[in-house]
């Protein structure tokens, strides 16, 4: 993959406000934690960072706050390379995610903020931006509506479209004929199973399974495996296949490669703890893969 494809991210960008601690406290109760750490998140975000470390032309569209925050998330998504000049402050607080970690598990309250500003008036404002990329990344940390212009507007103009159903809600018929591939874990797919039929399924369904790969939905299921690492930290890993997906896909990749692609992006996410700490680069993708190959031919 020697291209940079041109790819925007309309989603969603937070502030992951973490607090590790041994104990929740109870209603009124006061305790006290052991660390806290704040960390860029949201799901558009993460993708956005993705699709960047590993070698594409990425342009975020998005609002921050008028506050501390936006400031630093707009110089962090700077500092990796993408283009912010349509991510706009608003008169309203950066998104938040207020995560608690206690006995290796979380809790997380999302507050949007900012994110309800992506309104279909503010992505109608940003055509010319979609219009003019190859792959369309979008999730659903921001309005439904902004969503739908979105993907309406990629339609318009032949741009490849990829939706990552997460938080997983109920998606209008004419929206999934819109996109042209969804990319739900496995709890999310139960759910859109209920609300899709059975040939809209094969046509556009990829199903991240974690540990256990990916699986295409065709005419017949096809399952890409997943690269053996010893994992530290999932978070950020679905958001790691589908910038992987979307980076292979735009620089002509057939679909299972760009699952593969997209697998060992999440793999080596991985390895480092934070969604977007560990994303890696192109080169170690590409390393990644290479070494798999090898073993594979030295088992044959």
């Amino acid at each position: 993959m020697e291209n940079h494809p041109k790819i925007t991210v309309v989603g969603s960008i937070n502030m992951d406000l973490v607090t590790l601690t041994d104990r929740i406290p109870e209603m009124g109760e006061t305790t006290i934690g052991k660390q806290f750490k704040m960390n860029p998140g949201g799901k558009g975000a993460n993708q956005a960072v993705a699709a960047a470390r590993l070698g594409a032309q990425v342009k975020m569209i998005g609002c921050v706050g008028s506050d501390s925050f936006g400031e630093t998330l707009l110089q962090h998504l700077q500092n990796e390379g993408i283009d912010v000049s349509n991510v706009e402050p608003v008169n309203d607080s950066t998104g938040t995610a207020l995560i608690t970690v206690y006995n290796n598990d979380n809790n997380i309250i999302v507050v949007p903020g900012a994110n309800d500003h992506v309104t279909a008036a503010f992505v109608e404002a940003k055509r010319e931006v979609i219009a003019d990329c190859d792959i369309l990344i979008l999730q659903l940390e921001i309005p439904l509506e902004g969503v739908q212009k979105a993907v309406a507007i990629a339609k318009e103009n032949n741009v490849t479209v990829i939706l990552n159903p997460a938080p997983i809600t109920e998606l209008p018929d004419e929206l999934i004929e819109q996109i042209d591939y969804l990319t739900p874990n496995e709890h999310e797919q139960s759910l859109l199973v209920k609300r899709m039929n059975e040939q809209q399924i094969k046509e556009k369904v990829i199903v991240t399974k974690g540990s256990r790969g990916v699986s295409i939905n065709g005419d017949e299921e096809i399952t890409i495996p997943a690269f053996r690492v010893n994992a530290v930290d999932t978070t950020g890993a679905g958001d790691s296949f589908n910038g992987g997906l979307a980076v292979a896909l735009g620089s002509g990749l057939s679909l299972a490669d760009a699952c593969q692609f997209g697998n060992a992006a999440a793999a080596l996410s991985t390895l480092k703890i934070g969604a977007q700490t560990g994303m890696p680069a192109k080169n170690e993708v590409e390393m990644m893969i290479k070494i798999a190959e090898k073993m594979k031919k030295h088992k044959k």
